[in-house]
């Protein structure tokens, strides 16, 4: 049977059937172009509900009349017809009813937009000095809603740009500001406004604003620079509605033209406001409580600053939760006071009665059908109006065991307990009583009876079994249910799982049987220290197999040690029985790890015994790692060998002035555990450096310099701060050494200089490293020499030949090291190529040249001074160039093992050189390298390989101007390929 819920007007709302509406669209507010008479407005409302909602509609609290031919309702949907101003303007809200009830829309305001044109007459002209900044007022006509602002110049649409920085419109007031005023300025200006609505966009601008630009009076192509001085200023307290965007402009005169940057004067500028932080205008997009704070706006160039502060406060819209079954509640994180009032129906609702409303709290006690209906939280402040909805169903009905009825069959345990349920249907609620058969039941030491219809049977005996009743009953009506008990046998572990001890890695298996009633399933189920086991996945974190009932445990871990339960179970008992599983292993992390007395190569290091997880601890071993050796390493201790029933030791080795961190490792007969947490980084004493610096050298340099070099010290060799290096120096065969201090630790080089320096003097150089707490050890002594002169002769006996076509060969008498120069005939001097030579050598091949070509060529001196004069210049001319043909018609004949080959002579032109024989160049297959032979003549025989291999061969001519080009082929037995 269906139970119904009465409202007003007799109409019924049947339970589990009807639904109250819920918005599902509901109207938003929009502006309306004034004067636009034969357009349409429509505002939107839809609501979901069962049986469908019907609609109305209020402007300003009034009943809209829908039969009024400017007013169409479609579906939920009102359209305005013809809207005018001062007959449709107003705030207007959709109403959803059924017979489950009505609720009201949110407030949407239809509105008119307008914009006026500027006034016909003309505007004042304006004069802005050069470098000086200037401002044209825009003065807007009236308009509604805010207007968007350009300006052009002189012509539609050169619109004025920002020129970096130097001209900004204010989208406040419109009006136009220039930070530094250039000639070129000067025109006519024109405010240009727009006005964007919901269904149209509307642009006017304004008479010319002539601006004229004249010099400073001081400098005319130089005008006066000026500090910034802010003249577009913020609000000192600007409200910003949270989540909306919050615009602040700042805008200042100046020469140079200012810069602008923006700051969060407590806190950070929020990330989101982008690159508008350099800019005239900080855009905060969506703005949030957190953005709440004092901003800065500055200008600054190089003649100085200007700032201004102004606060944001930030007020949020109003929003609204209904909880619970009747009670409502708002929450309000704006700044502004805030009205909660509580509708039902539509209707205000006010306390009387069994109703009592505080704010947005709603009690009804006693409750009653005509409280049925929609209820509505609405919560307002100046931002506008949110509405929260509910339905409440006030049900009434007679005891009802159909949904729910007591079970028909309930299976117990001999000497256990059971629960019998007894919830029916019912409203109000019932008074519960149990029997059985004909005898009451009540509370005893076996039986309980609780307030809310439970029956509870304990120590069941077979006596026991038989029909249980419950009857339930209100002012409505009587009904009751019966189900049967049922005593079966008792379910008993008959085989208990054994305490076990195993090693980690080890298998072990935990048996467990049970007995119970035949006519009974029986499951069983394992927990590990009482968290169920999962013994389906045996890939699982227990690593468990089912073996029948029993699970195996495979390659057993330390984790896996603890108290097994296994449960024998029916839908009636259960049996649990227990047992230990012991895991042995390696020992775990040491704990509480302390370094103490740190000294220059040792600390003291403490720390406290860790799990031994069942087996004695043997030993320790302690690592560290350091910046220079990221990875950890075993340490030498004293200890050498830490015993297990150790917990403390030293470490030696150290490196001085090192960070370092330790561990500890505990191992056992099992192996090594986990190490202990890393211990805090501490650093060893300084000490002063016990090794010298490496790599001593030197030499080169200019004139009267000594240069002496070395490799800087690594880290760990500094020991210290106040790091830096002593160079002891003398020169060969002196008996005074002079010292330098060199206190850089990153130098690696140190320059001497003395104006009665020899050239290429020799000295005796070693050097030390040094702290704040000492000086090391001298190195060995290296020997150095002092800056080289430049060489002051030229060689003698020059002398080139031409080699072939593209080499001569050049030689003259030694001295020292040197540079040829080379070269053509008609080009100069200065764009010559080199060639140097190394030690004392007395020839060298100049290569890569042209053929037929006169080269002159000169020979210089150099050493690490420079380079000395050039010797008198030679000539040579190259030879001709070999021709550039191949040999042609080459061919061959096999006998047996051995091959013929034969080819045409090759002819030289006249501007060729001759050919004064051939170079065959041949490898067997599989070698790598190329044999070559000289031939007079133009055939040459070759053994060919064995098992069918090839011979790759290269013929060329050969004479004076070099080898000519080359003709490959390859031959092989019997038959042959040519390339």
């Amino acid at each position: 049977m269906n139970w119904l819920c009465v409202l007003t007007g007799g109409d019924v709302c049947i339970t589990g059937h009807d639904t109250g509406p819920v918005f599902e669209e509901q109207p938003g507010s929009l502006i309306y172009p004034e004067g636009l008479s034969d357009g349409k407005v429509t505002l939107n409302c839809q609501a979901r509900a069962s049986p469908a909602a019907t609609y109305r509609w209020r402007v300003n609290g009034t009943d809209v009349l829908v039969g009024d031919p400017r007013y169409t309702l479609v579906a939920g949907n009102l359209v305005i017809s013809g809207p005018q101003s001062g007959r449709d303007g107003g705030s207007y809200q959709c109403l959803a009813s059924n017979r489950c009830g009505t609720i009201l829309s949110r407030a949407a305001n239809l509105k008119f937009g307008y914009l006026h044109d500027f006034p016909g007459e003309g505007r004042s002209p304006q004069t802005a000095f050069e470098g000086a900044g200037a401002f044209l007022a825009c003065q807007p006509p009236a308009h509604y809603p805010a207007l968007s602002y350009r300006w052009f110049i002189n012509e539609f649409p050169n619109f004025v740009k920002s020129d970096g920085g130097r001209w900004f419109i204010s989208q406040v007031t419109g009006n136009l500001y220039l930070a530094k005023a250039e000639p070129n300025d000067a025109g006519n200006y024109f405010c240009f406004t727009t006005i964007n609505l919901d269904i149209s966009t509307k642009s006017t601008f304004s008479k010319p604003s002539q601006l004229t630009v004249q010099p400073d009076g001081t400098a005319v192509s130089n005008p006066r620079r000026s500090a910034p001085a802010i003249k577009v200023r913020f609000q000192t307290e600007t409200y910003a509605l949270a989540g909306q965007n919050t615009n602040l402009e700042c805008f200042a005169y100046g020469n140079p033209v200012p810069k602008l940057r923006w700051r969060k004067v407590e806190g950070l500028l929020p990330s989101k406001a982008g690159a508008s932080a350099e800019g005239p205008i900080l855009t905060l997009p969506e703005i949030t409580f957190d953005d709440e704070g004092i901003y800065e706006c500055e200008a600054y160039n190089s003649e100085g600053r200007d700032t201004h502060q102004g606060r944001i406060i930030v007020q949020g819209t109003t929003y609204s939760h209904l909880y619970s079954h009747y009670t409502q509640t708002h929450t309000d994180t704006s700044h502004s006071p805030l009205h909660v009032g509580i509708h039902i129906n539509s209707s205000l609702l006010l306390s009387q009665d069994r109703v009592e409303v505080n704010g947005g709290h709603l009690k009804i006690v006693n409750l009653a059908l005509e409280d049925s209906g929609m209820y509505q939280c609405v919560a307002e402040n100046k931002h506008g109006t949110i509405y929260s909805n509910a339905e409440l169903r006030v049900q009434v009905q007679a005891p009802d065991f159909r949904s729910n009825p007591v079970r028909r069959l309930i299976p117990a345990a001999r000497g256990g307990q059971v629960m019998m349920e007894c919830r029916p249907r019912a409203a109000p609620k019932p008074t519960l009583f149990w029997s059985r058969g004909t005898e009451l039941l009540t509370n005893s030491t076996r039986v309980t009876v609780t307030p809310d219809g439970i029956l509870w049977i304990y120590n069941i005996s077979r006596a026991d079994e038989g029909k249980y009743t419950c009857f339930a009953e209100n002012y409505l009506g009587k009904a009751n249910s019966t189900g049967h008990l049922s005593v079966r046998d008792a379910t008993k572990i008959t085989l208990a799982p054994s305490n076990a001890d195993i090693n980690q890695g080890e298998n072990v298996t935990l048996q467990c049987h049970a007995s119970h009633d035949p006519t009974m399933d029986l499951t069983f189920t394992w927990a590990l220290n009482g968290a169920l086991l999962d013994l389906e996945n045996p890939a699982g974190p227990t690593r468990l197999q089912l073996m029948n009932t029993s699970p195996l445990l495979m390659n057993g871990q330390l984790n896996q040690a603890g108290t097994y339960s296994c449960t024998a179970q029916t839908v009636v008992d259960s049996a649990t029985a227990s047992a230990k599983l012991v895991v042995r292993g390696p020992p775990g992390p040491p704990g509480g790890l302390v370094v103490k007395n740190v000294a220059e190569t040792s600390v003291e290091l403490r720390w406290s015994r860790g799990y031994d997880n069942h087996s004695p601890i043997g030993k320790y071993v302690i690592m560290s790692r350091s910046p220079l050796s990221p990875g950890w390493r075993r340490m030498r201790t004293v200890p050498p060998n830490i015993e297990g029933n150790a917990e403390a030791a030293r470490v030696i080795g150290l490196s001085p002035w090192m960070d370092y961190e330790f561990q500890v490792i505990a191992s056992n007969i099992l192996g090594s555990g986990e190490p202990s947490m890393p211990s805090h980084t501490v650093r060893t004493q300084q000490a002063a450096p016990t090794v010298a610096p490496s790599g001593l050298g030197g030499g080169g340099g200019d004139r009267n310099e000594l240069i002496i070099t070395w490799t800087p010290m690594a880290r760990e060799y500094q020991n210290g701060d106040g790091f830096g290096y002593i160079l002891a120096f003398r020169k060969l065969d002196s008996a005074t050494w002079m010292v330098e201090r060199v206190a850089n630790v990153e130098s690696s080089r140190y320059v001497y200089s003395n104006q009665s320096l020899s050239p290429y003097c020799p000295f005796e150089v070693k050097i030390k490293a040094y702290n704040r707490k000492g000086e090391g050890p001298f190195s060995q002594i290296a020997l150095v020499h002092s800056a080289e002169e430049e060489p002051t002769v030229a060689p003698s006996r020059i002398n080139a030949t031409a080699l072939t076509a593209f080499d001569v060969q050049v030689s003259w008498d030694p001295v020292q090291q040197l540079s040829i120069r080379y070269w053509r005939q008609h080009e100069r001097e200065a764009a010559a190529d080199r060639v140097r030579t190394a030690g004392l050598e007395t020839t060298a091949r100049v290569t890569g040249l042209r053929p037929s070509t006169r080269y002159h060529v000169t020979v210089l001196a150099y050493n690490s001074a420079g380079t000395g004069p050039a010797s008198p210049r030679t000539t040579v001319t190259t030879r001709r160039p070999p021709p550039d043909r191949p040999p042609a018609n080459v061919s061959w004949k096999t006998d047996g093992s051995w091959v013929t080959v034969r080819w045409d002579h090759v002819k030289a032109l006249d501007n060729e050189s001759a050919v004064l024989g051939y170079k065959v160049l041949y490898k067997h297959e599989g070698q790598s390298a190329l044999k070559v032979l000289d031939k007079g003549k133009n055939s040459v025989t070759l053994p060919l390989p064995k098992d069918n291999g090839y011979v790759v061969l290269e013929i060329r001519s050969s004479g004076e101007g070099g080898d000519g080009a080359a003709h490959e082929t390859i031959v092989s037995q019997p038959g042959f390929m040519g390339i």
